[in-house]
């Protein structure tokens, strides 16, 4: 079905996000409009097909696999986005890094990218999505988190934040001890995998376990149609992407750490009479271990 004109502003964030599932033929259509969306955009079907060297149905095909009905809507969309650019240009300003640049260009380049990709998952993501989230963790006898790597700092963040306010839940970062908690869980409980990728084994063998055993399974991904989407009941996309010297996986943080924040301040409003009293608790517990200012 032929998704709403509202979202062809993630048209781009979109393709990136299915590019690396995509047959070669389609990954090559979508190469092309990644490199040069408004060339796409004044093109016609016709010369897109020659560009890429593919046939007018697989073009129709790869517009279908994006949810739009067609080629025109593929053309309007592009350049929907292309008026966005042009009228705010610092959506394309500042986000590559080379060995000369001063640490003024850096700081500039850094912000401008975390914006942008922080703006782009916030346009992209389902809110939907995550409001069944959320309330999946709600209701959760407990709560399983799943990453490795930078990911796992993320997600250490909302596992003490839900600890603090009382959710039962567990970090693991070891695939051992991840698939021994998977292994316990039933249909009362949630686990959650966050992996940039949505490839890495490690979260996603655990992942899949807990499916296996009834649990509720979300996952908080760039590429909503990797194995680690696939495996979820709710997929909770960002849009982070790679720049020189900055991986996806580390320019995908604070892209990640949105998504989460929005998971936390939804539970903490759907359980705020009980949140509030610990939060104040643990307030008042820390503050003890402050040293006095000068």
């Amino acid at each position: 079905m032929a998704e709403p004109a509202e979202n062809y502003s993630s048209i781009l964030t979109r393709i990136r996000g299915v590019e690396p599932t995509l047959t070669a033929a389609h990954r090559r259509i979508a190469k092309m409009i990644l490199a040069e969306p408004a060339a796409v955009a004044a093109s016609t079907i016709t010369e897109l097909a020659e560009r890429c060297a593919t046939s007018l149905t697989t073009i129709t095909r790869f517009c279908r696999e994006l949810g739009l009905a067609g080629y025109p809507e593929l053309r309007l969309a592009l350049a929907a986005e292309q008026g966005r650019t042009n009228a705010n240009p610092r959506d394309t300003a500042l986000i590559a890094f080379s060995p000369d640049d001063p640490a003024s260009v850096v700081l500039r380049s850094l912000l401008a990218s975390d914006v942008r990709a922080m703006e782009e998952t916030a346009a992209h993501l389902d809110v939907t999505a995550v409001d069944r989230a959320v309330s999946a963790l709600v209701r959760a006898r407990f709560i399983d988190f799943f990453a490795v790597a930078g990911s796992a700092g993320v997600a250490m963040d909302l596992h003490l934040r839900l600890h603090a306010i009382g959710r039962p839940c567990a970090l693991w970062t070891d695939v051992h001890n991840a698939v021994c908690s998977a292994n316990a869980r039933d249909h009362r409980d949630v686990a959650v995998g966050i992996s940039h990728s949505g490839t890495t084994a490690e979260v996603v063998e655990p992942l899949t376990i807990a499916k296996e055993r009834g649990a509720t399974t979300i996952a908080v991904t760039n590429f909503p149609r990797s194995p680690l989407g696939e495996v979820a009941d709710v997929v909770l996309t960002t849009a982070a992407r790679d720049t020189p010297f900055r991986a996806g996986g580390v320019a995908a943080r604070h892209s990640q750490m949105l998504v989460l924040d929005c998971l936390y301040i939804g539970v903490v409003q759907r359980t705020h009479e009980t949140s509030d009293q610990l939060l104040t608790a643990a307030t008042e517990a820390v503050a003890k271990h402050r040293l006095p200012q000068r």
